[in-house]
């Protein structure tokens, strides 16, 4: 039985007793997670997709569902920047409920993305597919390689099962691996005392000052902070997969602030400034309403100031700012390449543990 695909609507449902599509979205979403990762922790609830998809005037957010009469039975979250010489979309979900499998509809919810991707004048496509713990090998954990052989990218060491489903319906579709992220998860409950100790022991980092600060960046870090969010577009670790730049300035700094507040969420940062009073590095934690679990985001140390561990410290920092503003929250989470062996390393001496892989695609 085939399946109708098209954008989600985001408004209510018509009978208020009834579900919207973007409550069945959101909870096909949570199933998915529940399946892949062994958590829901990390599920956005549905505020926060609202204000996901509401609009954005820096990306496009465009959620797409595949339905069966009035039920949902699959999903693909897609994403662009809203720049003109962009030529790059980003499929960061497509899922398919357990008891719809193997119908094709995996196959028509990713035809139909790439369709709306080219029409939007974003021709090449990134895939992304989640493996959790035990349908990968990463180094860190020594997990076992599969029976049925495995998949390395261009870069790395970390390994996925070449039959692993996800793996098949990528190639299936012309897709190749062009980078692995290793997922892990830090537990945080009642360390405050460990991480202070951990910061004193580290050397003076002059001439950099560390400032932090929760939801809004000071008026006179906002524009270099924008400078430094341009650089983290590109300067990450990007393996085969065509990343491209995203521009900022203080009006998107200010924007995302704003978006990340009415979804729910706290943020909280820490910033080396240099000498001359510019942002240096940063690092950012995303604590997500109701849940006990915080997502890290971008980590970056601009090349011209590494070399002073400034990396350790902004991340030491922020985790006492963490123990601060919210001292319920349990575990951190945190996406890196699998080739980017310095911010690992940072990770697994913090305490890091292996959580899951994160396969990346795109069509030679």
């Amino acid at each position: 039985m085939g399946a109708e695909v098209r954008e989600i609507r985001l408004s209510t449902a018509t009978d208020a007793t009834a579900p919207s599509e973007l409550d069945a979205y959101a909870a096909l979403i949570r199933r998915l997670d529940l399946e892949r990762l062994g958590t829901d922790e990390l599920a956005r609830p549905v505020p926060e997709l609202l204000r996901e998809f509401a609009d954005d005037p820096y990306r496009a957010h465009v959620p797409l569902g595949a339905f069966d009469g009035g039920t949902l039975v699959g999903m693909a979250e897609l994403e662009w920047e809203r720049d003109d010489d962009a030529r790059t979309a980003y499929l960061v979900m497509l899922g398919v409920a357990p008891d719809r499998r193997r119908q094709d509809i995996g196959s028509a919810l990713l035809a139909h993305a790439e369709r709306v991707a080219s029409d939007a004048g974003r021709p090449t496509l990134v895939l992304s597919a989640d493996h959790g713990a035990g349908h990968g090998t990463d180094p860190a954990d020594g997990t076992a390689p599969s029976p049925g052989g495995v998949l390395r990218a261009p870069q790395g060491d970390a390994t996925i099962p070449a039959d692993d489903p996800a793996v098949r319906f990528a190639r299936a579709h012309g897709y190749a691996l062009g980078q692995l992220d290793r997922v892990s998860v830090l537990d945080v409950a009642g360390r405050a005392a460990e991480f202070a100790a951990r910061l004193a022991d580290l050397a003076a980092p002059d001439p950099y000052r560390v400032r932090t600060w929760v939801d809004r960046a000071p008026d006179d870090l906002v524009d270099s902070l924008a400078v430094a969010h341009e650089r983290m577009s590109v300067d990450a670790p990007s393996g085969a997969i065509a990343y491209e730049l995203e521009h900022w300035d203080a009006d998107r700094v200010r924007d995302e602030e704003r978006r990340s507040l009415a979804k729910g969420r706290t943020t909280l940062t820490a910033a080396a400034v240099a000498p001359d009073g510019a942002v240096a590095g940063f690092t950012v934690l995303s604590l997500l309403a109701d849940s006990p679990a915080v997502e890290q985001w971008d980590t970056i140390v601009l090349a011209a100031h590494r070399g002073h561990r400034l990396g350790m410290r902004l991340k030491l920092e922020n985790l006492l700012l963490l123990q601060a503003a919210d001292a319920s929250r349990e575990r951190v989470y945190t996406w890196n390449a699998d080739e980017n062996e310095h911010m690992l390393a940072i990770n697994l001496d913090l305490g890091f543990r292996p959580f899951a892989l994160e396969s990346v695609w795109q069509r030679p």
